[in-house]
């Protein structure tokens, strides 16, 4: 194989070295983003950060290898630049390590404290070889950096976070996630057997470094070391894509759980609220329908007892007038009776009818209407009633608050609109009612919030027309003038 070839397979490698831990590092920083599932955002970051910056170390190395190969002399800061990308990533790894394991609360074994154990006097044997090595002064100083980094920071940061993944495995299993448990116990032997490679350095006059280096794995293989790193990268990131895919798969499913419950529960509520529509619908028109019974029965009462007892007092008041016509001061008094007892028969006359006319329940609702208009007269207000459509009897419910709205309406146009006319439009239509009050007075704004006692029409008539399944609709302006339409919808028709 020619220097050439040989130098553009290393390329490839370098490249693909450095994609694929830079790949990993993009994804686990955009898990990291979005509430992870697959471990805490803290901890991944670390981990990501030294997928990301390992990546950039490798492509400057792809982009530094035919510089070297050709015999040019790099300027020192490139070096120093290269070094402190290896040394920054490692240390993240390092980092995600320790942080991992220390946020698994492991309960402490004999296992754990033989691999810290190892680990330091590991730590302790390489800082003393180095010490030795600096004092004799044979290597480039970038270069025993270069070795340190690996030996005191990569190898340790891998098997730290083999480790750490491992005990995220067993916290997956933990949770019934066998399949991420699977895909982290292999990323969990690539970063150990990436550890191992560490081992491999470049060769310098350095124990044992002199002895186990890059140089002579490559001799004794017949390929480079990078070969096998790139290969574990590759391993490490598959395997953390497959478990964050497998978690977000399980994350959306729990979403969509969620989703699913949260409609359930909100269709519950829509149909709990129907119901209690539906009831409070029914308790107004029963309401409604109690009301205007007891105003029937007032009516009556007013109209059978006392309106009797007044005519049978005014005849005695003309017998007593008759009886005693000789004295003109009684028959005065007499006089000023009988003129008493008629105000009040005929202001009874106007109560009964307000409570109850009798038109409404003998002949219905336009004749009840007309009866409003007459009523209006007396109170300055002139009332013209329009009819379109097939006139004819409705539900008597309906019927009822046709009117009261009618008359609410009417008795606002005569306490607030400053204004002599009105018209009252009733429209029958197949399986429609249509009634609207218009006048052309002073007007309102209604949109504007009525603190009691104002207010209390409009709102006694919305909640009229709402017990029969009715929609009020008031339009108003200031200086305009207001209209008041109400839609019931007919389905009970009398004959």
């Amino acid at each position: 194989m020619s220097g050439q070839s040989f130098n553009l397979v290393l390329l490839i490698v370098y490249f693909a070295y450095g994609l694929a831990f830079f790949g990993m590092g993009l994804t686990l920083a955009l898990e990291s983003e979005r509430s992870p599932a697959l471990t805490e955002a803290r901890l991944l970051r670390p981990l990501a950060a030294f997928g990301m910056i390992h990546g950039v170390h490798e492509w400057l190395d792809s982009y530094l290898l035919q510089p070297v190969s050709g015999g040019i002399q790099l300027p020192p800061w490139v070096l120093w630049l290269r070094l402190g990308l290896l040394v920054a990533s490692f240390c993240s790894l390092l980092i995600y390590g320790i942080e991992t394991l220390r946020a698994q609360n492991i309960k402490p074994e004999i296992s754990i404290y033989v691999v810290w154990g190892v680990l330091i006097v590991y730590g302790v044997f390489i800082l003393g070889s180095a010490i030795f090595t600096y004092r004799v002064g044979t290597t480039l100083l970038v270069n025993l950096y270069d070795v340190l980094s690996r030996y005191l920071l990569a190898v340790p940061g891998a098997i730290l976070a083999a480790m750490a993944l491992r005990a995220e495995a067993m916290s997956a299993v933990s949770a019934g996630k066998r399949r991420v448990m699977v895909f982290l116990t292999w990323a969990a032997i690539g970063f150990g057997l990436y550890g191992l490679t560490q081992l491999f350095v470049p060769a310098i006059d350095m124990f044992p470094a002199r002895l186990l280096n890059s140089t002579g794995f490559q001799t004794f293989a017949g390929f480079p070391i990078q070969v096998v790193r790139a290969l574990l990268a590759v391993l490490i990131t598959l395997s953390l894509l497959r478990a964050t895919q497998i978690v977000e798969k399980d994350r959306q499913l729990q979403l969509l759980a969620v989703q699913q419950a949260r409609l359930e529960a909100m269709e519950r509520i829509q149909e709990e609220l129907s119901k209690r529509e539906a009831l409070r619908r029914e308790l107004l028109r029963h309401t409604v329908r109690a009301q205007e019974d007891e105003r029937s029965r007032i009516a009556r009462e007013l109209h059978d007892e006392t309106s009797q007892v007044l005519t049978a007092f005014s005849l005695e008041l003309a017998t007593l007038k008759t009886v005693i016509c000789d004295r003109e001061e009684v028959k005065t008094m007499v006089d000023r009776l009988q003129s008493l007892s008629k105000q009040m028969s005929q202001g009874l006359y106007r109560l009964v009818h307000d409570l109850r006319p009798a038109q409404l329940d003998d002949l219905g609702l336009i004749s009840a209407l007309e009866y409003l208009k007459d009523d209006s007269v007396r109170a300055g207000l002139e009332v013209a009633i329009n009819i379109h459509g097939k006139a004819r009897r409705l539900d008597p419910v309906i019927e009822t608050v046709l009117f009261r709205v009618a008359q609410e309406a009417l008795h606002n146009v005569v306490r607030h609109a400053q204004v002599g006319r009105a018209r009252i439009s009733l429209e029958f239509l197949p399986q429609e009612i249509t009634l609207k009050v218009e006048d052309s007075g002073a007007g309102f704004d209604p949109v504007q919030s009525f603190v009691p006692p104002q207010g209390w029409g409009l709102a006694g008539m919305r909640e009229r027309v709402e017990s029969v399944g009715g929609l009020l609709s008031i339009e108003s302006k200031p200086g305009i003038g207001t209209v008041v339409e109400v839609a019931v919808p007919v389905f009970d028709i009398l004959p």
